[in-house]
């Protein structure tokens, strides 16, 4: 008897519903078809423990059970409870009545048991517009199904559970979420504050410049002036996440198995800090099923990397391409899979090897030549991408002792969220363009207009301070912010000047 049930394959952020088919004829082998791996393939001994451990059969016949298409390898043990209810019903054991309603996944333990599996979030995206009833999944990943409110999502631990709903004789419980109410419970859920921080009120400003026009930043400065402890709370400046940007970011925490267990939705920003040991291709994503890597992990969010001239070369090249067109494609052989990466960039580091370079107190013990060879690590291309440099300097006790309160980081991010309400407007025509950091250099000559003192300022500073002709872009891209920031239509002389001084690696004293 021919029985089909479905199930689903994730390619990316992207699901594909999947159908399996079962045929049980005279014979004594079993047979899987259909470009399955190893794991698709060892689901055979699983089910059959599983069936044995549950009271039921299976049949010592002729099993054919082919995955359609037959064309998309697939991969992985979500495949097993589909499997085993079409194996089961197409024994005639269970009714096959209710099957084609439903999606079924799940991966199975020798004793029946039901185990969570990866990508939950896409593959009931896809069950609904292939307009399918319902899913039947491990209750562990049934509340991040339930997000999707078109299905009736059944979290089950047991196969008996589904034996039992397919046949009508066992009733489970609906899971349902209340999307809207998930997301605004926990939407700025964040354990720091930048309350916490003592003094650096300078660099406070530069990350509140930074988190408004969304600019890539880099901290330099010596070991301990709180470079760390500022970036770990760039995100609760931030504007909150919307609920689409909080579905597609839970989609790809979904599918790289990152998602929290109790958690049904991304609902804070992202904030993702490798060591500097981590590959290229664990920071950009791959692998022979490819995963995504650290910079969609920071997908609408913030990406850390402390010690930056630490980091290997060709890690620190590869995210060129990424930080340009926010989005990384794998290609292997037989397909590519795209994997979007539109995050900030904040880097740290010391300024020289023994990090005291420029220090206001402590002398520096490197030799001639050894900062500008240490900084020589990070490429020009590289720090081209990255528009503010900011110099950290170490906090004085009178500062760190102070009991004065400080600004909370709910007072700066509504500041932020006035900037990000201008450059929306302004770029509500342009489809791939939403905050000045994103601006090709032909919007930035349309927009980032300057008047005669400006030129004049602009023509100063990079003469006396040596800047490179990159920074003229960048300063206007910052000085475009600072602008929106004070409500100003026009970009002053004193919005450039403040951008000017951000521009610290590209002078070409700093080093020496």
């Amino acid at each position: 008897m021919l029985v089909k049930t479905y199930g689903s394959a994730v390619y990316g952020i992207e699901a594909s519903t999947i159908t399996i088919e079962v045929n049980i004829s005279g014979g004594t082998k079993y047979y899987i078809v259909g470009l399955p791996d190893n794991a698709v393939k060892e689901s055979l001994r699983r089910i059959e423990s599983a069936l044995s451990s549950s009271g039921f059969r299976m049949p010592r016949q002729k099993i054919v059970i082919n995955l359609a298409p037959a064309d998309i390898r697939k991969e992985g043990s979500s495949y097993d409870l589909a499997i085993a209810t079409a194996i089961l019903a197409s024994s005639n054991q269970i009714d096959a009545g209710l099957l084609s309603d439903f999606l079924i996944l799940g991966e199975l333990s020798l004793d029946g048991g039901v185990q969570p599996i990866k990508g939950v979030l896409p593959i009931a995206v896809q069950a609904e517009r292939d307009g399918f009833k319902g899913i039947i999944l491990p209750l562990a990943n049934a509340r991040e199904a339930a997000v999707v409110a078109g299905l009736h999502v059944y979290g089950v631990q047991h196969i008996k559970e589904v034996i039992g709903l397919v046949n009508g004789t066992q009733s489970i419980e609906r899971i349902q979420v209340d999307t809207q109410q998930e997301f605004e419970k926990k939407i700025n859920d964040y354990d720091s504050d930048f309350a916490d921080v003592r003094g650096q009120e300078h660099i406070k400003r530069a990350l509140e410049i930074a988190a408004a026009g969304g600019h890539n930043v880099i901290l330099i400065g010596p070991p301990g002036s709180g470079k760390t402890m500022l970036a770990k709370r760039l995100p609760t400046i931030l504007p909150a996440l919307s609920l689409e940007e909080s579905l597609e970011t839970t989609k790809i925490h979904s599918v790289a198995g990152k998602l929290p267990v109790a958690e049904s939705l991304m609902t804070v920003r992202p904030f993702r800090a490798p060591h500097h040991t981590i590959s290229d291709v664990a920071l950009v994503g791959g692998g022979a099923n490819p995963q995504p890597g650290e910079i969609s992990l920071a997908h609408n969010g913030v990406l850390f990397l402390d010690e930056l001239p630490e980091f290997k070369r060709m890690v620190l090249e590869v995210m060129r391409q990424p930080l340009e067109s926010r989005q990384i494609t794998i290609s292997r052989a037989r397909f590519s899979v795209d994997y979007p990466a539109s995050f900030m960039l904040v880097a740290a580091m010391n300024p020289c090897p023994c990090g005291f370079h420029n220090h206001p107190e402590k002398d520096c013990v490197c030799s001639p030549g050894m900062v500008q060879k240490y900084l020589s690590k990070i490429s020009g291309p590289l720090l081209d991408r990255i528009d503010l440099h900011v110099e950290v300097t170490p906090v004085d006790f009178t500062e760190l002792a102070s009991s004065h309160a400080t600004e909370r980081s709910a007072a700066i991010r509504d500041r932020v969220v006035t900037a990000r309400a201008i450059q929306a407007q302004r770029f509500e025509v342009e489809p791939h363009i939403h905050c000045n950091a994103q601006m090709n250099p032909k919007t930035v000559r349309e927009i980032c207009n300057v008047d005669e003192a400006g030129q004049a300022l602009l023509k100063t500073a990079m003469e006396r301070l040596g800047l490179s002709a990159r920074a003229y872009d960048r300063i206007l891209r910052v000085s475009r912010t600072i602008a929106d920031m004070a409500g100003s239509a026009d970009i002053k002389t004193a919005h450039l000047a403040e951008a000017i001084q951000f521009r610290s690696l590209d002078r070409e004293s700093w080093a020496s």
